[in-house]
């Protein structure tokens, strides 16, 4: 399972990015709201989740969770109690973790970004606590996946696919959309 956490105020290209991908590629990907089923973006476009986070459950199933910044929704992600259970539960068992944009910022308050490679949103840097930060669009480093923002949503969803699957349907993917690998 892998699961996307949606709150108001999100990033719409950095959420519905990766869950397509992951999708396209036969995994059981869903959106969980914060909240509610019903979230409204950082655009004023709503979207219906797959479930809400009362819905959710925490436990060996969960392969991966995806955190899409925008704002205000990284501070509501990061407010959220089964947000942090659910990235604490990652961390503690070796599960991947994927945050864009501002969202690195909620691994960094945690200090699970410490003497990592990590990318974030330009000025975010200092959010990041003592990880070693990069200008990259996307960096992989163990079982922590960081992009900068909404203009590397498909890098960052297509190395998920790589991680989640392989490099070999992480190409595919990308020749199907006709884009570069």
């Amino acid at each position: 399972m892998i699961y996307c956490f949606i709150a108001d105020g999100f990033e719409e290209v950095e959420a519905l990015t990766p869950v397509d991908l992951l999708r396209r590629c036969g995994l059981e990907v869903k959106t969980v709201g914060i909240g509610s089923c019903i979230i409204k973006g950082s655009h004023g476009i709503r979207i219906m989740t797959d479930i809400d986070d009362g819905e959710m459950v925490i436990d060996d199933s969960i392969k991966m969770i995806i955190l899409p910044g925008g704002m205000p929704g990284t501070l509501n992600l990061e407010h959220s109690k089964k947000v942090q259970e659910a990235i604490d539960f990652c961390a503690e068992n070796g599960r991947y973790i994927a945050a864009i944009c501002a969202a690195p910022s909620i691994l960094g308050h945690k200090g699970l970004l410490d003497g990592k490679k990590a990318t974030c949103f330009a000025g975010y840097e200092q959010q990041l606590g003592k990880a070693e930060c990069t200008s990259s669009p996307v960096e992989a480093d163990g079982k922590i996946i960081t992009a900068r923002s909404a203009g590397t949503a498909l890098d960052f969803a297509l190395k998920l696919v790589e991680v989640m699957v392989s490099k070999q349907q992480r190409d595919k993917i990308a020749d199907s959309l006709m884009c570069e690998k």
